[in-house]
């Protein structure tokens, strides 16, 4: 009978042992072994007290009496808690009170683990974080610079005598000095957009918007630095209304053909289309640029990557990182791929909000 009381508590305790395994949530810790204890000594009530809350089974009033077992949990070094149980008949035994004692024991041991996995990983979102800030600091400190050098030179020579308002240099750096700021508000809304995502509050606003609207305003804006480059829009009025961000919308179009217009080659066609697919909008962005190694292709969405000329091309390696944040906030889908001539941006959009398909448009009534 001794024999297979042991043999029943060892079982009992390796139940308890591969129930904690894993658990590094001191509430889930707490619960598991609540459970265990009530189920194993039939008690009244149980009671697990940590510092940080406590948890008690079942969910009913706590008896009006005191505790009739109190066994702590603890190391050698502190007392993280105790159990507490009330059973009055029959009272508990030698036995079931060392079980409960081991159970203590084991239970430790996992809220020490816990402990030191919650620490390990503060500790890899304090290190990640501290790689992060100092990759920003390197590419923002050196991207800031030739904009303000731009900027410093452009305005220094406008203050001086040496250029008469008359003059076709004073357009020139008035230009200059335009497209520059354009620069550093693009720079500095792609950082602001990346700590939006990276603190996961980037919510679109999602509202029924004309997407040619959003892609003229683009163009629009753009025209002075893709003037080097042909630009095809096929981009009809007619697709149904798209339920997505005017402004973050505003932002995936500028940051993709930005990137499109730096690589592609000077005079070279860098085209815009849009169709329906099933129930989603596929927006397709392709140049005549080069070509991204296969295993390369997912990677361009990655914080800081850069790949295809990198050396010789500016930039921060954060615009397609925001377009696969602000597309997939969207309930879409992003991706690149290599053409026979060129190369290619991706994304999807769904048609539908809130389950609902996009309102006509007056012009649509009109006709009916």
């Amino acid at each position: 009978a001794a024999a297979n009381a042991r043999e029943q508590e060892a079982t009992q305790q390796y139940e308890l042992s591969v129930a904690l395994t894993g658990l590094n949530d001191e509430s889930a810790i707490a619960q598991t072994l609540a459970k265990q204890v009530l189920s194993l000594t039939n008690a009244e009530y149980v009671e697990v007290k940590l510092a940080t809350g406590s948890f008690s089974l079942p969910e009913k009033t706590l008896p009006n009496r005191n505790a009739d077992l109190q066994i702590p949990i603890q190391t050698i070094k502190n007392v993280l808690g105790e159990i507490v149980l009330w059973r009055a008949v029959p009272s508990f035994t030698s036995g079931e009170k060392r079980l409960i004692q081991t159970f203590a024991s084991q239970t430790a041991l996992a809220l020490e683990r816990a402990k030191f996995a919650q620490s390990e990983s503060r500790a890899k979102v304090l290190e990640e974080s501290d790689k992060l800030k100092s990759a920003i600091l390197s590419s923002v400190s050196h991207e800031l610079r030739t904009p303000l050098s731009t900027i410093k030179a452009a305005s220094s020579s406008l203050r001086s005598n040496e250029v008469s308002w008359d003059s076709p240099a004073r357009v020139e750096l008035i230009s200059a000095i335009d497209d520059e700021a354009d620069h550093l508000n693009l720079l500095v809304g792609n950082l602001l957009d990346m700590s939006r995502i990276e603190a996961g509050v980037l919510k679109p606003k999602r509202e029924w918007n004309l997407l040619a609207e959003i892609v003229n305003g683009v163009l629009e804006r753009m025209k002075y630095f893709a003037e080097e480059h042909k630009i095809e829009v096929d981009v009809s009025e007619d697709l149904p209304l798209a339920p997505v961000d005017y402004v973050q919308m505003e932002q995936v179009f500028t940051n993709l053909l930005s990137n499109s217009l730096k690589y592609a080659p000077v005079s070279t066609t860098v085209r815009i289309e849009a169709k329906v697919e099933n129930d989603m909008l596929h927006i397709v962005l392709s140049n005549q640029g080069p070509q991204v190694p296969n295993e390369d292709l997912e990677r361009i969405f990655d914080k800081f990557y850069r790949t295809t000329a990198a050396d010789k091309v500016t930039g921060t390696g954060l615009g397609l990182s925001i377009c696969k944040g602000i597309i997939e906030a969207h309930g879409g889908n992003i991706w690149a791929e290599n053409l026979p001539n060129g190369f290619a941006f991706n994304f999807t959009i769904p048609l539908f909000l809130d389950g609902k398909p996009a309102p006509k448009l007056p012009l649509d009534s009109e006709m009916e």
